[in-house]
């Protein structure tokens, strides 16, 4: 029986404002896992639970059947990476940016980088299409540029699973196609574990193997995409009429949001 790589149970944790009650739901191995929901719903809250910046005040988050909380962040950083929008470094190379992602793996008292580790950074911008650009500063890129970095950096370090906070804000189209084509390849090639914060239901429905839709701080349902994106849930949960109909190319559920001036209400 394969132990998941994410088991979350009855997770209560949170801000003085707000929390997340009730959290319950598990991530296999090799799975690309979309969490989705209104603004304030608290989407990115749990995934800072993931990732131990917010701690549990109830329940536990378990990484490979080990309690989270007992791992430490050095081996955390081993076998997990997480990509956060945009990043606020500017007066650093994308080469030396991208290297960042192996000091994890670097020995208690090595200051420079090793063969291997040039050889993986590269690799890791070669996949994501940014060698080109190593010799540029961080705050020369594009918005989308600096996204498809911050994937490699994530990538250098090797991990098992990548996390992405909103990785397609602020990107136009091209940008996000290419960024979550990226991390499918690599979620298919690599079996690289792939948990992603989407704002877009119609990126998170193509893309996504399976959905956690959050409401008011609680799980209001999981599944895959055709089981969560339907026109009652998302209505319930976002107080907007929408039709939802199904992808020409993919067959996967594709939303279209019914205006005010056109005055109807989704029946099937």
């Amino acid at each position: 029986m394969t132990v998941p790589i994410i088991d979350v149970r009855n997770l209560h944790c949170g801000y003085d404002s707000f929390s997340l009650q009730n959290i319950a739901f598990s991530v296999e191995p090799g799975e690309f896992m979309g969490i989705i929901g209104p603004n304030g719903s608290g989407k990115t809250s749990l995934l800072r639970a993931l990732t131990r910046i917010l701690k549990p005040q109830q329940g536990e988050i378990l990484f490979q059947g080990k309690n989270l909380s007992n791992i430490s962040l050095a081996e955390l950083a081993k076998k997990t990476a997480v990509v956060s929008q945009g990043g606020g470094v500017s007066h650093i190379l994308v080469e030396d940016f991208v290297l960042l992602g192996r000091i994890p793996h670097h020995s208690r008292f090595q200051f420079l980088d090793s063969g291997r580790d040039l050889d993986v950074a590269r690799d890791a911008m070669e996949m994501t299409g940014t060698l080109k650009m190593k010799g540029k500063l961080m705050g020369e890129l594009s918005g989308g540029e600096r996204q498809l970095v911050l994937i490699a950096r994530a990538l250098a370090q090797e991990p098992e699973m990548i996390l992405l906070d909103e990785p397609t804000t602020f990107l136009d189209i091209t940008h996000q196609v290419r960024v979550m084509d990226l991390v499918k390849r690599l979620n298919r090639s690599s079996r690289v574990t792939v948990i992603v914060v989407l704002h877009d239901l119609n990126l998170a429905g193509e893309y996504c193997n399976r959905l956690v839709l959050m409401k008011d701080g609680r799980i209001f349902k999981t599944g895959t995409p055709d089981q969560v994106l339907t026109y009652q849930t998302i209505e319930a949960v976002y107080d907007t009429n929408v039709v939802v109909g199904k992808s020409p190319v993919s067959s996967r559920p594709y939303i279209f949001v019914v205006t005010e001036d056109q005055g109807i209400k989704p029946s099937t």
